[in-house]
């Protein structure tokens, strides 16, 4: 049995002219038949232009309507589904939310924190390759920048590129990260949903623990991992090389993990905070929670092979176009 479907159904939306068109249509014969009576008696005007032909006229009319709504069909594709790949994959949806603040910039974790970060999400990427994978990068505001898909390929090079300059805004807006992940992961209520929230948490945010709560009314599991130290590090100016001091005091700013945060979000969602030392280590213990979880069979659109029709209709519609240029609107001369 073929599967019907259009590719852009947006473009149908084009077939609302139709009625339009055939309105202005009716209103110019109408416009044309009050002008005739102006000038004269309509059977007189009639014989003076012997040649004109209504009826040719609303063939050609016809023929343009019927062309018109083939090509907007055909704008839309309507294409058929072929067999899928038999590549179906049982995983879960996992929402990655990373702090890229300045304060990730921070050397109390070798090289620095933010480069530990994607050292973790790079790890467990590589062992759940049946995971739909999303991508959020917080500061002080937070981007969906990969929605959820399995293209891990694609995952791993935004990962390795993120830098803070990419937020203009600075801060730790966790629950804003929170929410953007919420938003990434709606679609499928059915897929078992994770979020692994990746901070040193430097923030005091108490909006984030209501949102993590109806995170967990929805069945969503919250892991967070920090990263840091609760005694603190300076933060390195990437441009000078330099600690970076507060504009206000003059003095050197010492960014410090707020493990409290980051235990509380995790608590509230059932999840798990782990301070990230070992990687190995972090990744097992996330792993581990996903491994009992009910994994939906799921299969990427990508994988089906499509047919398209479209020629199907703009070859009809060209030859109705040509067709309609041929179709006078005079008589052919009485031999």
């Amino acid at each position: 049995m073929l599967n019907w479907e259009f590719q852009y159904p947006i473009a149908l939306w084009l077939l609302g002219l139709v009625p339009v068109i055939i309105l202005i249509y009716l209103f110019y014969q109408r416009w044309r038949r009050k002008a005739y009576e102006r000038i004269g008696e309509t059977r007189l005007v009639k014989r003076l232009s012997p040649g004109f032909s209504p009826r040719r006229l609303h063939i050609r009319f016809f023929i343009f309507i019927l062309a018109f709504t083939l090509g907007c069909i055909a704008v839309a594709n309507p294409r058929t589904r072929g067999a899928a790949s038999n590549d179906m994959r049982s995983g879960i949806d996992v929402a990655f939310a990373v702090d890229i603040s300045n304060s990730m910039l921070a050397t109390d974790v070798l090289p620095n924190r933010l480069s530990k970060a994607k050292e973790l999400i790079q790890t467990l990427i590589r062992q759940m390759p049946d995971n739909r994978i999303a991508l959020i990068l917080f500061a002080g505001t937070a981007y969906v920048q990969v929605p959820p898909t399995f293209d891990h390929g694609m995952v791993e090079m935004v990962v390795k590129n993120a830098q803070p300059a990419m937020i203009t805004s600075q801060g730790t807006a966790v629950n804003d990260a929170l929410k953007k992940s919420q938003i990434a992961l709606e679609g499928d209520e059915d897929r078992y949903q994770s979020i692994v929230l990746i901070s040193d948490g430097e923030a005091h945010d108490e909006d984030a623990l209501e949102t993590v709560k109806e995170l967990s009314q929805e069945g969503v599991l919250v892991n967070t991992v920090g990263i840091g130290s609760e005694q603190g590090s300076v933060i390195m100016d990437t441009a000078t090389r330099q600690p970076r001091k507060d504009p206000a005091t003059g003095e050197v700013v010492l960014s410090k993990l707020n493990a409290e945060l980051l235990n509380q979000i995790a608590q509230a969602a059932n999840g798990k905070y782990i301070h990230l030392n070992d990687v190995n280590t972090a990744a097992r213990i996330i792993l581990e929670q996903y491994s009992s979880a009910n994994k939906k069979a799921f299969i990427n659109p990508s994988l089906f092979s499509y047919t398209s029709h479209y020629l199907w209709l703009v070859v009809p519609m060209l030859l109705l176009l040509a067709l309609e240029l041929f179709i006078s609107e005079r008589k052919k001369p009485a031999l």
